[in-house]
């Protein structure tokens, strides 16, 4: 994982669904680390990983689709 770099921690499943699937329709991979316990699944986070060269793109991405 040293090419690749954290753009989105959330504790909400679908919401990572939904982000991830945003970024790989604009061809920007995706690795989701699940962090969260489980049996306690309140507790942790899942983590959105993309390659280090498409990182400003990515942010920028998911900038624009939590505005709108």
């Amino acid at each position: 994982m040293d090419n690749w770099v954290l753009v989105y921690t959330t504790t909400d499943h679908v919401e990572a669904m939904i982000i991830s699937g945003m970024l790989e329709q604009n061809q920007v991979p995706v690795t989701i680390i699940n962090r969260q316990d489980s049996s306690y699944v309140f507790l942790g986070d899942i983590e959105l990983h993309v390659p280090v060269h498409l990182n400003e793109l990515a942010k920028n991405l998911i900038d624009g689709s939590i505005l709108n």
